[in-house]
């Protein structure tokens, strides 16, 4: 009885399972082989770097780096590597794996993941997951090691360690470093930083962008043609508007700033601010100090956190689809258009009303969150708002004073990590699975706007 209740909602099981995998990392890393001290952590710490872990987020209130053991950062890196990849995806393709064919219902499980349009596509989406997954990780962590043991000096072991666990942590948006310092050791290395950019680009742009972009890219190998959907076409143009808009105000804003990019040259200053505007996008790294920005830099921040990466990807946020969708409306709106359309292709009225109810939601969630953590910690107001859009947009950024919450504002954090990672996908598939047709129109009324 209780299994049928759980599988009639793919998204259901989604939550379920993000729910069990948390509760499962928050025991493992309450046992005392998981702390580098050999002593158990409590519940609370266990369970907000568990869900931080799972979620993607990268918030920490103890320096993973330090606090837990070889052990302990194992299980971390596990965690946010299923949290990425998708628990429901990730149990799909090992039924794959191991059976060589797919359920029905596991089928639409991993469907809602990872947004594949047919049934018959699950398959090949879920090998092609492994595959993107895999590559960017080996290519991204082999890069890293060599750098680190080459250009710092560190031993093999140690560069291979530090190169694939931050490559992984990257890919996923995590934002889980094993320095104190986050990577503002490395902030003028675009040997390191790089990389990492291009890792967290890959992974928060979504799985359908990557896996779109390799088919046609043999297609035109094939047939010299190349035809983009819109999905892809919206994600890549908002993703590099974004990306360019957050460097050049990152720069403009901080250009001086004697406390983030004011000590370095020109050339590596224009790198650390279009790191900044990557990882900004959901990743958590810092190579500067976050504390240390202007108001205005940490208002960007959190614009470009709160509308997040690609739709079905490691990203957060609103999605930058719904950021465009939202946009073209607003276009369509100023122009006295009846319809909104964008890219030369009109949107249809229930793709405007999910954005906007996605967004909003995120709007409620955040302002509701900031307003509890205003009740209960003893902060500036700009650095508790930062933190609250950086739990929802599952960023991992932080002005410094996430380990300095009590534990009712670990609390509210946890669960702000968890609805900002599982919130949008389950918002979105219940107003899809609802979506019907009315067969009489009610009498029109225009109220007042404005």
């Amino acid at each position: 009885m209780w299994q049928s209740l759980l599988m009639a909602h793919p998204a259901r099981t989604v939550v379920m399972g993000f729910a069990a995998v948390i509760l499962l990392g928050t025991v493992l890393l309450m046992l005392p082989v998981a702390a580098e001290d050999g002593r158990s952590a409590d519940a609370v710490t266990a369970l907000f770097t568990s869900t931080s872990a799972v979620c993607v987020t990268g918030l920490v209130v103890v320096d993973t780096g330090t606090y837990w053991s070889g052990f302990g950062e194992g299980v971390i890196l596990v965690l946010f590597q299923i949290g990425g990849f998708g628990i429901m995806t990730m149990a799909s393709l090992l039924g794959l794996l191991i059976s060589g064919k797919l359920r029905l219902r596991m089928q639409l499980t991993a469907q809602a993941e990872t947004k594949s349009l047919d049934i018959g596509d699950v398959r090949r989406v879920l090998l092609g997951v492994a595959g993107c997954t895999l590559a960017v990780e080996l290519a991204v962590g082999a890069l890293l090691a060599l750098r680190l043991r080459f250009g710092y000096g560190e031993s093999i072991w140690d560069a291979s360690y530090l190169g694939f666990f931050h490559a992984v942590s990257a890919f996923n948006n995590a934002g889980f470093g094993l320095h104190a310092d986050s990577l503002t050791r490395y902030a003028q290395d675009p040997w390191v930083t790089l990389p990492i950019a291009v890792a967290v680009i890959l992974g928060g742009i979504g799985f359908p962008v990557l896996l779109e972009l390799l088919r046609h890219r043999n297609r035109a190998r094939v047939t010299g043609r190349r035809r983009w959907s819109l999905h892809l076409r919206l994600t890549v143009f908002t993703t590099a508007v974004l990306l360019f808009a957050g460097t050049l105000l990152t720069c403009v804003l901080e250009w001086t700033n004697e406390g983030t990019l004011g000590p370095f040259d020109w050339h590596k200053k224009i790198l650390a601010g279009f790191f900044h505007s990557a990882m900004s996008r959901t990743a958590g790294f810092n190579s500067v100090d976050i504390g240390a920005m202007t108001d205005a830099t940490l208002l960007l921040t959190c614009m470009l956190m709160f509308i997040g990466g690609g739709s079905a990807g490691t990203a957060g946020g609103i999605k930058v689809s719904t950021f465009a969708v939202l946009g073209a409306a607003m276009l369509a709106e100023v122009r006295g258009e009846p319809t909104s359309a964008v890219m030369g292709r009109r949107l249809a009225p229930h793709v405007l009303r999910q954005a906007l109810t996605v967004a909003l939601a995120g709007v409620g969630f955040v302002m509701t969150a900031t307003l509890a953590l205003l009740a209960v910690v003893d902060k500036p107001f700009e650095e508790v708002l930062f933190e609250s859009v950086s739990a929802f947009g599952t960023v991992g950024l932080s002005t410094g004073i996430t380990a300095d919450l009590p534990t009712v504002g670990r609390l509210i954090v946890i669960l702000l990590m968890f609805v900002g990672r599982l919130g949008p996908v389950t918002l979105v598939s219940a107003l899809a699975l609802r979506e019907r047709k009315r067969r009489y129109e009610l009498p029109e009324e225009r109220p007042v706007i404005g």
